[in-house]
């Protein structure tokens, strides 16, 4: 049996940070990862790019919830601290538009620079380790593994994940252990995620790509709202504008299924509803085919889907239309397409100052396991490598 001071669970970005902190500040600790390899899901994020960061980290642009933790972590280890971080590692930055990027735009390089601390840190890496049970043992813990194996510890710092892109590590198998200890866990839900339509005009439009307004309304209420790129696919809608307002659907559909969601979508939010029309009445009087009055503003497969529409109404109304075209959405796609986890712990059994559980003294919880999910753009990573530094000071003290 081994023992350390603190053991890890998780080597994503959360543990990769707590396990640098600890051991910089003398605290002996391990890496407990489930899988092969550590930090599989870094490397995934942002399309192989990894948005890091962000450099507008007010709590704002996290789930309400969440806000009682986030302030006071990032008061701690906030924009200016992360990017310190990961200089200080020889990782060059770049930034767009608040975003913050490896200068390589290569996910590679930020594993590459975490994998060279953590050996110059000489931290042990337990892999293949997938922590079956935490029990108490004197005045800390045994982590134990599904094969047996146990690790002895003071303390513990979970950091498994939510439950997206299961492939990459996150199997929500960590809200299993906190639940086992007394924790409250919200439903966990997919967020950042395409959703599922029942419409013609999407299996028509397979594949084509416009820029939109969409506007989410839950059960008769408006609620999040978004431009950006739609996609059409054969079983509803995906883009960043879909992605971006994904959450509050999911979250209705999910935890509520007695509530109901559509989208209102502006189509050609380049253009006024007046103009519009006007165009659309114009290339009637022309006289061209109803699969073509809406070549100049729509792509051709979907002005072509739309034929049906121009047939049956006048130009004002179809030009009202496309400024609001309405899918009832069905669902969401699954934890495979979805980029962030919405739920975990609740944020109000845990320190807000050091993370630790208030529940069982000695566990400590960083990153999506706990109810924190921000927007697209570089907020939830940041939130890992903040939460999990935070916990690696807080273990260290």
């Amino acid at each position: 049996m081994r023992e350390f001071s603190t053991a890890i669970i998780g080597a994503g970005a959360a543990g990769l940070a707590a396990a640098i902190s600890a051991k910089r500040k003398g605290t002996s600790c391990c890496l407990c990862e489930r899988l092969p390899k550590i930090g599989k899901k870094i490397l995934a994020s942002g399309n192989g790019r990894c948005n890091l960061s962000n450099e507008d980290l007010s709590a704002v642009n996290y789930n309400e919830r969440s806000r009682v933790l986030v302030t006071p972590v990032f008061d701690k280890f906030g924009p200016s601290a992360i990017k310190d971080f990961f200089r200080g590692l020889g990782l060059e930055l770049t930034a767009e538009d608040n975003r913050i990027f490896p200068a390589t735009n290569q996910s590679s390089s930020v594993l590459k620079a975490l994998e060279l601390e953590i050996n110059r840190l000489k931290v042990p890496v337990e892999l293949g380790f997938s922590v079956e049970l935490i029990k108490p043992e004197g005045n800390g813990f045994l982590v134990v593994s599904a094969s047996g194996e146990s690790i002895k510890c003071g303390s513990v710092i979970i950091t498994g994940g939510g439950k997206s892109y299961p492939a990459l590590g996150s199997n929500g198998s960590t809200y299993t252990l906190a639940s086992s200890m007394g924790h409250n866990i919200i439903l966990p839900v997919p967020s950042a995620v395409p959703l599922t339509v029942k419409d013609s005009l999407c299996h028509l439009s397979q594949g084509q790509r416009i820029d939109a307004n969409i506007k989410a309304v839950i059960s008769g209420a408006a609620a999040a709202h978004s431009r950006g790129d739609l996609i059409f696919t054969k079983y509803g809608l995906s883009g960043t504008a879909i992605l971006d307002i994904s959450r509050d659907v999911s979250i209705a559909l999910n935890r509520q299924p007695s509530k109901s969601a559509r989208l209102e979508i502006d189509m050609v939010p380049f253009i006024g509803e007046d103009d519009l029309s006007n165009d659309i009445e114009k290339a009637v009087k022309n006289g061209r085919p109803a699969e073509d009055v809406l070549a100049g503003v729509l792509p051709l497969k979907i002005s072509a889907a739309l034929k049906g529409l121009v047939s049956k109404d006048n130009a004002a109304g179809i030009a009202r239309k496309l400024k609001s075209m309405r899918f009832d959405v069905m669902g969401t796609r699954g934890w495979n397409e979805a980029e962030f986890t919405a739920g975990g712990i609740d944020t109000r059994e845990v320190d807000p100052i050091t993370l630790e559980s208030n529940i069982k003294k000695g566990i400590y919880f960083a990153g999506e396991v706990l109810d924190v999910d921000g927007r697209r753009g570089g907020y939830n990573l940041a939130w890992a490598w903040a939460s999990g530094f935070v916990c690696g000071m807080a273990v260290s003290r």
